[in-house]
């Protein structure tokens, strides 16, 4: 547990005698409410239907997206869908994943976003909870995710192709104050919870987005976040309900900044939201000054660095947690040479209000840090199945004169600057974002402790090198059989995502406790080469390729021993770190690989092989002597390096 607040406050004391209330007020401005976003998209189709709506491998116009949805929503009422009634999704990102949305929209259904990524143990359990009564899948997925509960469609067996303009899905208007989506985030308790959205929340979303960021038909936005993230609902709704083009991105683009930038400039994107580690690595980007790019939007971390000066955009930097719908605070970063914090979070949203508190809710002064409470239109209907918890986190507004009003307690520390502005400090509790998703590390706990070789474990989010936060777990075995790095990330990423696998497992003789008898993170080392648990066998290198791809895969992951035949990812790795293993292997073999090798080739015998079969190529240019030559130098570069 953080210090209390008031010790918090002690050590920052406020500057002016001014309450945050003062501070949050934010002129209200009206919004439509006689409508829905998937009439809006209508409105669209039935002015600019030729106009290109969504963008990718496959495009759609509005006239195109209109139709299939109205056809999609036709199949789904003869399965009863109506208001208040979840429609799962679980399909790559691509358009019929859109169309999938949108058609569930126009029958009155929440639609639930699920990552195929995620094991089916846990998919299942989102559809259960959520008591979805149709899944809109592909074939593939079908059978692992088929019950009796709920009906199955794969989408890829029968793709709706209608270009009717008509509205085929009439006849069920669900009102505003209905469910229009339901996301699920990481729980406390070792199992996800499920956050409901209504219209109006959304609405609200929608139209502020689209003044904010002056938002035209001329505008092509990207696509590059997962549908099970609530960010895919920002760069959807605001540009489709606006006539403008959704662009989806290749998988591949999202973790290469210099991918995305190419591909953000080719595609003439003129507004894109991406996480805030990469976005990090974009800002520090030499960028074409005929870009079209207005707005770069970032958020779901903290945000450490300002932009450097000379960009053809403006960086935005956005708060908010999936219980206030998607966005709460927003504000632009401007370059400065000597920054004495961390840039803001910026000023809430239209209709909405921000409260920084002490733990009895007395509002705190400019400056003093508090819980930072949110009120307002975007404030969910709370989470499914937790009336407990929704008790604990959407409580009665104080600050407000209606009697229906709620403020969600995000748990997160906050404070009012001088200027208004907010400034993120922290959590009072253990939760942590790790790659912009949001953790709590009691549900990775909760998995480990079930490895019949771990007796007690604790999980907590560490920083790397490069500021990144990195999950560890701290292992105390129970004797009865050996760990291995590779045995647990298999056990918790059997029912756990990718982003919640830990990096490093650390092993202990006993975790240490306070007085109290909790755990005291305090005294958890950093994990290092000597107490990261190693795999049980390690098979050396046979070559200088082979040799030196060891020794920088070892670098990153910060472990003493890697075998040839250790998969990159089993060890720790992920996508972001894989873009630096990218870059390490040009600069000792002058060999240029693409992200999607390490994912192919994940460990060094099959990277060094790949790597060798580039320079054959290379060589096969060249005359005998000089392929000789440079294929000696190549091959030896990684021993010199």
């Amino acid at each position: 547990m953080n210090a209390p607040l008031s010790q918090l406050r002690d050590r920052q004391p406020g500057k002016h005698p001014l309450e945050s209330i003062r501070m949050c007020r934010r002129t209200e401005a009206a919004y439509p409410r006689d409508c829905c976003v998937h009439d809006l998209v209508s409105r669209q189709a039935a002015t600019t239907p030729h106009r290109t709506a969504l963008d990718g491998m496959t495009a759609l116009t509005y006239a195109e997206l209109e139709g299939e949805a109205n056809h999609l929503a036709t199949r789904l009422r003869t399965f009863g869908v109506r208001p208040e009634v979840c429609v799962g999704l679980c399909l790559p990102r691509s358009p019929l994943l859109v169309v999938a949305a949108l058609a569930a929209l126009k029958v009155g259904a929440a639609y639930l976003p699920l990552d195929p990524g995620y094991p089916a143990e846990r998919l299942l359990f989102m559809l259960r909870d959520a008591n979805v009564h149709v899944l809109l899948t592909s074939q593939g997925l079908a059978a692992q995710l088929s019950d009796k509960e709920w009906h199955t469609v794969a989408l890829d067996v029968h793709t709706p192709r209608s270009v009717s303009g008509v509205d085929e899905g009439a006849g069920v208007r669900p009102t505003t104050d209905n469910l229009a989506y339901v996301i699920y985030t990481s729980g406390s308790t070792g199992t996800p919870k499920g956050v409901q959205i209504t219209h109006d929340s959304l609405l609200n979303l929608v139209f502020w987005h689209q003044r904010a960021f002056a938002v035209t038909p001329n505008d092509r936005a990207s696509q590059l976040a997962s549908f099970g993230f609530d960010a895919a609902v920002w760069e959807l709704w605001p540009y489709l309900s606006a006539g403008a083009t959704v662009c989806i991105g290749p998988d591949l683009t999202r973790t290469s900044p210099e991918s995305l930038r190419d591909w953000l400039t080719a595609n003439e994107i003129t507004l894109s939201f991406v996480p805030t580690a990469l976005a990090e690595r974009l800002i520090q980007l030499d960028w074409p000054a005929t870009t079209r790019l207005r707005y770069l939007l970032t958020g779901a971390d903290t945000l450490h660095h300002y932009p450097r000066r000379g960009l053809p955009f403006q960086l935005i930097n956005n708060y908010g947690p999936t219980e206030a719908t998607v966005v709460a605070t927003s504000g632009p970063v401007l370059p400065t040479e000597h920054p004495s914090q961390r840039p803001p979070i910026g000023r809430p949203i239209a209709n909405t209000q921000i409260h920084i508190v002490d733990e009895r809710l007395n509002p705190v002064g400019v400056g003093e840090v508090g819980e930072l409470c949110i009120g307002g239109a975007g404030v969910s209907r709370g989470y499914i199945n937790r009336p407990e918890l929704n008790a604990q986190k959407f409580i009665s507004d104080p600050f407000s004169e209606s009697d229906a009003a709620r403020l969600y307690r995000t748990g997160d520390l906050a404070c009012f600057l001088d200027d208004g502005q907010l400034a993120y400090v922290g959590r009072l509790d253990d939760q942590v974002k790790i790659r912009g998703y949001r953790v709590e590390p009691n549900e990775i706990v909760n998995v480990l402790n079930s490895h019949c070789g771990v007796e007690a474990s604790a999980v907590l989010a560490q920083e790397d090198e490069i500021g990144n936060l990195q999950l560890v777990a701290y292992i105390v075995g129970n004797g009865t059989t050996p760990l291995t790095g590779s045995g647990l990330r298999n056990c918790v990423h059997a029912h756990l995502p990718e982003f919640m696998v830990p990096t490093w497992f650390v092993q202990l003789e006993s975790l240490p406790l306070t007085h109290n008898g909790k755990i005291d993170r305090s005294r958890l080392p950093a994990p290092d080469s000597a107490n990261i648990i190693q795999e049980g066998g390690v098979e050396a290198p046979r070559t200088l390729i082979e040799s030196r791809l060891v020794a920088i895969v070892a670098t990153l992951l910060r472990l003493k021993h890697v075998g040839v035949d250790d998969n990159f990812f089993f060890l720790g790795g992920h996508s972001l770190l894989g873009t630096q293993l990218i870059a390490r292997v040009w600069d000792a073999f002058a060999i240029e690989l693409p992200l999607r090798s390490i994912f192919d080739s994940p460990t060094p015998r099959q990277l060094a092989q790949e790597i060798e079969d580039r320079l054959i190529a290379r060589c096969a240019a060249m005359s005998d002597e000089e392929a000789q030559d440079a294929l000696h130098d190549a091959r030896n570069a990684g021993a010199r390096a």
